[in-house]
């Protein structure tokens, strides 16, 4: 039979601590099940997990007759194959590899080099490149590059194909041994071939590898009274950290808004996604996960007397949200604390758990669902947002906007002056036009020379992705909105309340 017996363990990426930073962005459970593997009985009435009999896939004579079939075909392989060099403990790690990639892409095999690679910790002595991956149409896939870090700074980008690693193809190879191949010591590099559309061919780029240490929380005022955190990724403090950038930002100014932008952020810890939840509901499930036994439901609650509850929150998301990021942004929008915009999230809503089958090795094996306060599973769907918002470059926005001279009553020969102390100040607009000199000619200084132009396309292209959020057109419609939050809410309240018809102002002629 299985023993299990348990014990603490870090509770999050098992493959962003060891080796890229953030990896899977798989939300593990708390603890390490320790598995010490016999020869299991067939029980009778029960398989151990206490499901009756009938509720068996398979019988004990059917369980038998499929173990002697692969006894069968691994005795002919190892006698027939026309390669003589085959080995019997390749051939039942290939097996045990390709039952587990039957179940989901998070379910792996763990053999010794991989499993040894997982456990050592990023103290000094390996390195990562920062990227969540993950498999797309069978193709090694970037979710979200991490801020800051190597595979960032190289200008990779979400849903950037990684064709091969170090010259070797990944066609054909698991997540697991991706990771193993793209970590290694601090200070090396590793090369990895790049498709991205709109790409004529690949595009190799080398990437030297170091130690991930992620900043978590940015924070900026965009306006006075309203506020910008960027969290990046749910690590071990990223709500005493977003708490601090809050609290910093509160210190300026009250805030009427708060814009939280989840956007590439792959997820991480479990209990710090329940934590930056509680920062804005203080009551209340925030994620439940649920097994394969309905029974066995653990129900994560809001922690109180942490919460911030007198402003309004803007939550941006998009398809590189993922696991922890969702986590929030279902668990904000559910209890309506916060508006979800962008785009949807990508999905992920199942837990994994890492089994030892002895000293070396080990198997990663999803073993539950989460979901939102509300029941709903985030399992390939996503959090839908509230408001679809597209995302622009922020310089073809810029390039997009329409230039028109508008003809107003100050432009009026004769017009009345407005006597206003505030009209006595320089607009921003009348020192625009001095300091441009009148009309600018648009095509004044641009560049002919087609090659110069083709290089600084490219070099744009692979340029990493800076987050300007007073440029970005997805926060700043969060702003808007935010603002209309409390224009919305007199509206209402004054609907409701006037008992009498607003007094009019008759013009005389």
């Amino acid at each position: 039979m299985i023993q299990f017996t348990r014990k603490v363990a870090l509770l999050g990426l098992v493959f962003g601590i060891s080796s890229l930073g953030v990896v899977v962005g798989q939300n593990l459970s708390r603890q390490i099940v320790i598995a010490t593997a016999q020869a299991a009985p067939v029980l009778k009435g029960a398989t151990g997990f206490g499901a009756n009999v009938t509720d068996i896939a398979t019988s004990k004579q059917q369980r038998l007759e499929n173990l002697e079939l692969f006894q069968k075909v691994l005795h002919f392989v190892e006698n027939n194959y026309v390669e003589d060099k085959v080995k019997h403990k390749d051939l039942v790690y290939g097996a045990i590899k390709g039952m587990l990639e039957t179940l989901d892409p998070h379910s792996s095999f763990l053999p010794p080099d991989v499993f040894k690679d997982m456990k050592i910790d990023t103290s000094g002595k390996f390195g990562g490149l920062g990227i969540e991956i993950g498999m797309k149409d069978n193709v090694l896939t970037v979710i979200a590059p991490i801020d800051d870090t190597p595979a960032w700074k190289a200008g990779l980008k979400p849903n950037d194909r990684i064709v091969k690693i170090n010259s070797e193809s990944t066609k054909g190879m698991t997540l697991v041994e991706a990771v193993a191949k793209m970590r290694g010591k601090k200070g090396t590099d590793v090369t990895l071939a790049i498709y991205r559309e709109g790409f004529e061919k690949f595009k190799d780029v080398t990437i030297t590898r170091d130690i991930i240490k992620i900043q978590a929380v940015k924070s900026e005022q965009l306006e006075p009274e309203f506020g910008y955190v960027r969290l990046a990724s749910f690590n071990e403090n990223a709500a005493s950290d977003m708490k601090k950038a809050i609290e910093k930002l509160q210190a300026k100014k009250k805030l009427r808004g708060l814009v939280l932008d989840l956007r590439t952020n792959p997820g991480g810890l479990l209990d710090q996604a329940v934590e930056v939840s509680s920062l804005f509901i203080d009551e209340g499930v925030v994620v439940s996960t649920i097994g394969r036994n309905p029974d066995q439901k653990e129900v994560k609650y809001a922690r109180k007397g942490n919460a911030y509850k007198d402003f309004p929150v803007a939550i941006l998301v998009n398809s590189s949200s993922a696991s922890a990021a969702e986590i929030v942004a279902g668990a904000l929008q559910d209890h309506h604390r916060a508006i979800v915009m962008g785009q949807p999230t990508f999905g992920k809503g199942s837990v994994q758990t890492v089994v030892e089958l002895g000293p070396d090795m080990g198997l990663k094996l999803t073993i539950a669902r989460y979901y939102t306060p509300s029941g709903r599973s985030i399992q390939e769907k996503g959090v839908s947002p509230d408001i679809v918002l597209d995302d622009f470059d922020p310089k073809l926005l810029a390039e997009a906007k329409r230039k028109t001279e508008y003809f107003r009553e100050k432009d009026l020969k004769g017009h009345m002056v407005n006597t206003d102390e505030e009209a006595k100040e320089f607009k921003q607009e009348e020192l625009d036009t001095v300091m441009k000199g009148g009309n600018k000619k648009k095509d004044a200084g641009k560049s002919t020379d087609k090659a110069t132009d083709k290089s600084k396309d490219e070099d744009d292209i692979m340029a990493p992705m800076k987050f300007n959020p007073k440029e970005d057109y997805q926060v700043m419609e969060a702003v808007n909105y935010l603002k209309s939050y409390d224009i919305m809410k007199k509206l209402v309240v004054q609907g409701r309340d006037s008992k009498t018809e607003p007094k009019t102002v008759s013009a005389k002629h």
